[in-house]
């Protein structure tokens, strides 16, 4: 049983306190490069701030479906693709790229294994809520720079992921685009190489 990303499914029943530090712990104990640990996480409750978040999603969103065209746009215009209102808990969980200082063991020659790091807490959340049978959903499809300037965000710090969090109705067997005929699961042959790129 894998985490699915969840939209549509969200309960407005409360995620209880000691559910919450479960979850965030088990991102903090994440692998990091450096043993860095470059996370924040902004928790979010206030309707008015997820009233705004969801604005900016919104008009995001309808920027992308421009972006596709017949069948392809009129599919996409179909999906609800966030629960920022919907879900009790909102995370924006962040990357400070200078924690560590100027030298991390590790960045040296790949600076972005920060960000990487990051993105294996947001996995480590993920699994953990599933793990407590609270529903996550990840909100891409906004601008970024106007979410840092909403949260009052510095400008050197990196926003990883916007998460939706809470309890929900059920979960998807199989991921929500693969049922409904966005994307099929590619097979993991056409995905696999020995010893070199042979794709």
């Amino acid at each position: 049983m894998g985490a699915r990303d969840v939209r549509s499914e969200f309960l407005p029943d409360p995620v209880a306190d000691d559910v919450l530090e479960r979850i965030l712990r088990a991102a903090h104990h994440a692998p990091s490069v450096g043993f860095s640990q470059p996370w924040n996480f902004i928790v979010l409750h206030d309707q008015l701030i997820k009233q705004s978040i969801h604005d900016l999603h919104q008009q995001a969103n309808a920027d992308a479906a421009e972006m596709f065209t017949d069948k392809r746009q009129n599919d996409y215009r179909q999906f609800k693709l966030a629960g920022i209102l919907d879900a009790p808990i909102n995370i924006c969980i962040t990357c400070d790229r200078e924690r560590g200082g100027s030298v991390v063991l590790g960045k040296t020659h790949q600076p972005e294994m920060d960000i990487y790091s990051t993105v294996c807490a947001v996995q480590n959340l993920q699994l953990a809520a599933r793990a407590e049978n609270i529903g996550v959903g990840w909100v891409s499809i906004m601008d970024k720079q106007k979410l840092k300037t909403l949260l009052k965000i510095p400008e050197r710090i990196e926003v990883a992921a916007y998460l939706c969090i809470g309890h929900v109705s059920h979960f998807y067997d199989e991921p929500e685009l693969q049922v409904k005929g966005w994307q099929s699961r590619i097979d993991l042959v056409d995905l696999v190489a020995n010893n070199q790129w042979d794709f």
